[in-house]
């Protein structure tokens, strides 16, 4: 309280002026808490009861130490440490520090108003009133810059903490956590679950920027491994969301109830691996579904395809697409010719030797087996 000390050293109470004072605290103590309940209406309620006691008691120490200060006896230390400590304790009660400032100044007003009206009579000279005054309020604006310190502090204290418990939420999702789990974590990080959750897949630089665009209880990782940034976007309008990140490099996964957010991650880094212009995984699902087991997907190709094998490479690429087109145009000879940019005659051709290749080719079985074989190109 350095600024509140230097006044102090030009006005030291004599011991009469102090003792008159002190024995008026506690009448001046509940006068200051009276006109805060009045006047400030956060402390209605809050000054009442038991907390009523307590704060009156503090407020009587703080006068004490105040009077110490006055007539030269402390250093003010202590009183700037309890003010640092009820700017935080505002944060935890929920109150503004508008609200605890509104109250400094009418703590002042009334507190100056019952010292003066006990220091006068009790034969501080005029000349030293209005150095006792501007002490005073020196005094009190230092309490007040205290509390602002300790209440800015806790702010940001409580808002790396609950950072901290967001981004460990989110990561209890990507990994597939257990319900009880995620129960236990969103309940730390004061989060309200949505009923889905849809993951977005984006550089780790346009994490952040793109989250700001977004829903506010969007979840957000941007230290990913290989610079990969996600977001989980609460109960998603998925063509808004397409648009909104039109200008990104993002990759959507589908909506997912909350708890199954790993399984929206998990498609959406799926799709990203089977091609760099995936942005919607909802256009993509013929490719995942092919792609799911890359081991049974070959077997099934290298069995369905078994008597293209023998070919020359050139004929059998050849017979592959022709057979691809016939079996997805429903054997409609002039859209697979204009598909593969032959002739219907050319089309004609081929499909005679894929009839001896595949005796079978009209069995149900057989052109579900061919269907999948041929679905996805292959290079």
């Amino acid at each position: 309280m350095s600024h509140a000390i230097r006044r102090a050293s030009k006005l030291a109470l004599d011991e009469t002026t102090v003792t008159a004072l002190r024995a008026a605290l506690k009448t001046t103590a509940d006068e200051v808490v009276q006109a805060i309940i009045d006047e400030v209406p956060p402390y209605a309620n809050a000054l009442s009861g038991r907390m009523g006691a307590t704060i009156r008691r503090a407020v009587r120490t703080a006068l004490g130490h105040y009077l110490d200060l006055a007539s030269g006896n402390a250093t003010g230390g202590d009183a700037g440490d309890a003010a640092y400590e009820l700017g935080r304790g505002e944060v935890r009660d929920g109150r503004s520090m508008d609200a605890l400032l509104s109250a400094y100044r009418v703590g002042a007003r009334v507190a100056w108003r019952y010292l003066a009206a006990g220091a006068v009579p009790a034969g501080l000279p005029a000349a030293e009133v209005a150095k006792f005054a501007e002490l005073t309020f020196a005094y009190i604006d230092e309490l007040s810059a205290a509390s602002a310190a300790g209440h800015a502090d806790e702010l940001a204290a409580r808002g790396r903490a609950h950072e901290r418990h967001l981004e460990h939420l989110a990561r209890d999702l990507l990994a597939g956590a257990s319900p009880d789990v995620l129960l236990a974590s969103r309940q730390r990080a004061g989060w309200q679950p949505p009923v889905s959750l849809t993951a977005v897949l984006l550089p780790a630089d346009q994490a952040r920027p793109a989250y700001r665009a977004l829903d506010p209880s969007t979840l957000v990782l941007d230290d990913l491994p290989d610079a990969t940034g996600v977001l989980l976007v609460p109960d998603a309008d998925r063509s808004h969301l397409l648009r909104q990140l039109a200008d990104r490099t993002a990759v959507v996964g589908p909506a997912r109830p909350w708890t199954r957010a790993s399984a929206s991650y998990a498609r959406a880094v799926r799709a990203r691996s089977l091609s760099s212009d995936v942005r919607d995984t909802e256009d993509h699902l013929p490719e995942l579904v092919l792609s799911a087991d890359a081991d049974a997907f070959a077997d099934l190709r290298a069995r369905a395809l078994a008597p293209l094998r023998p070919l020359p490479v050139a004929t059998a690429r050849r017979l592959e697409e022709t057979l691809r087109e016939w079996l997805l145009h429903q054997g409609r000879r002039d859209e697979v010719a204009a598909a593969l940019f032959v002739h219907p005659q050319t089309v004609r051709y081929r499909m005679s030797q894929l009839r001896e290749l595949f005796p079978d080719l009209a069995s149900p079985h057989r052109v579900l087996e061919l269907t999948l074989a041929v679905g996805l190109r292959v290079s």
